[in-house]
């Protein structure tokens, strides 16, 4: 049996509500994930436990003391990822782990940090860094295109790449813009409006509007795709759920020397007359095992919107699986 061990925690100047959530809910998690006992004693927290678990428990409290420090709100997900990621540490075994706030950031912008914010979204991130080709699939909020954007403005940052391009199929339109007002890009606007949001929370708008301007920066529909080779680029592929194979091919094949993709979509979530059709859908059984391309499927867990997201979405999964995936 290990020898009971105690550590305490200094608790001066925090916001204890922050820190231990509403009814002490954070401590409440803690104690069940880790087996150790939590009690708070002139302005000190005492944790008591077996060895392990007490300095397990003493790491994911210093990176929420951190937080509480800096004016961040404590959430679900963030206690779910720092578990996440203290579970990962213990099966590999790791006698010198990475702080959890190394972990997290993903982009210190212009505007704001991006911050990783669970654990599927810390794998999203892992896949982005090690793939060339990267697919994430999951539902609404989970922040499929927020993260492809913030690594894609990284990349630029670090002169990895020398330009973004942001793609997604106009299904809405039949891929036919033609009839539309305005140039290609006011065309275009309406159905790339969930990646300029995204981007300028993390460039200004002078810079944004630069980039624009000189190209840096360059939004398209799926269909003018095809004849391109995208050299030094990073390439997100919005909404893929509603390309079909044939479109899917054409856009991985336009993919040029020291270039990456990002392709996003949620299969919940097709527009395809028939959504048997969806190249998102097909592609993992073709490309699944390749090196240099990678899949992270995302779920409710990772929803970062509304506390009301996630369960919304498990209620219509809920109905999807006793109506054999009909919502008719």
């Amino acid at each position: 049996m290990s020898e009971e061990s105690q550590r305490i925690l200094p608790l001066e100047g925090l916001s204890l509500v922050e820190l231990f959530g509403e009814k002490d809910r954070h401590l409440r998690a803690l104690e069940r994930r880790f087996g150790v006992r939590l009690v708070a004693r002139d302005a000190q927290l005492i944790i008591s436990g077996s060895q392990v678990r007490v300095d397990d428990s003493m790491r994911v409290l210093e990176h929420l003391v951190d937080r509480v420090r800096r004016g961040d709100a404590i959430t679900q997900e963030d206690l779910t990822y720092a578990f996440s990621v203290v579970e990962n540490q213990e099966r590999a075994g790791s006698p010198d782990p990475p702080e959890l706030e190394e972990a997290e950031v993903l982009l210190r912008g212009d505007k704001r940090f991006v911050k990783v914010r669970t654990f599927g979204q810390a794998r999203y991130l892992e896949a982005m860094k090690a793939c060339d080709i990267t697919f994430v699939i999951g539902p609404a909020g989970t922040g499929k295109t927020y993260l492809a954007v913030a690594w894609a403005v990284r990349c630029l940052k670090q002169k990895l790449v020398d330009r973004i391009i942001l793609v997604r199929p106009a299904v809405e339109a039949g891929e036919s813009l033609g009839f539309l007002p305005g140039d290609l890009r006011e065309k275009v606007d309406p159905y790339l409006r969930p990646l300029y949001d995204a981007l300028r929370d993390m460039v200004s708008y002078e810079k944004l509007q630069r980039f624009l301007q000189l190209g840096v920066v360059e939004v398209a529909p799926l269909a003018y795709m095809r004849g391109r080779t995208l050299s030094r680029a990073f390439v997100i592929l919005d909404e893929a759920q509603n390309t079909t194979l044939l479109q899917m091919k054409m856009f991985l094949t336009r993919l040029g020397p020291v270039s990456r993709a990002v392709i996003t979509g949620d299969v919940t979530q097709i527009d395809l007359d028939d959504p048997h059709r969806s190249g998102l859908v097909r592609i993992r059984k073709i490309l699944d095992g390749v090196e240099g391309i990678g899949f992270v499927s995302l779920s409710a867990g990772d929803v970062v919107r509304h506390r009301l997201v996630r369960s919304i979405i498990n209620a219509f999964e809920a109905v999807e699986t006793r109506d054999n995936g009909s919502l008719e």
